[in-house]
């Protein structure tokens, strides 16, 4: 018998498999971490918490600028990337990529796993 658990680590294990994505997480819409494939030195509940935070924060303000639903957000710094995307009204689904990673693949992969995520967690 297959157990939920293994299954989202599955869906981290095969994303993180596409090139550029560094770490990847999936948390509950406050916060708290549900599953995490990160590299060595990051703190997976403290990954989840401020990804939260974020979608939450653009949620909010698209919310009373009453400009649609925010689909997913792209932060850059100088190292890399942080890519927060909803998995459905329950968790998010957030990841770390190379800086000069092409994002095109990764998107696509990100909406297919959210969709997979938000199946798995109904």
């Amino acid at each position: 018998m297959v157990v939920l658990s293994d299954r989202l680590n599955k869906v981290l294990d095969d994303l993180k498999m596409v090139d550029g994505v560094e770490s990847a997480a999936i948390a509950t819409r406050d916060g708290l971490l549900i599953a995490s494939n990160t590299y060595p030195g990051t703190h997976p509940e403290t990954f989840a918490a401020m990804s939260a935070t974020i979608l939450g924060a653009a949620e909010a303000a698209t919310g009373h600028l009453e400009n649609g639903s925010v689909n997913r957000i792209i932060i850059e710094s100088d190292d890399c990337r942080m890519i927060v995307t909803s998995s459905g009204q329950k968790s998010l689904l957030v990841v770390m990529t190379a800086v000069n990673s092409g994002l095109g693949l990764i998107l696509v992969e990100l909406a297919k796993d959210a969709s997979i995520i938000d199946d798995l967690l109904k």
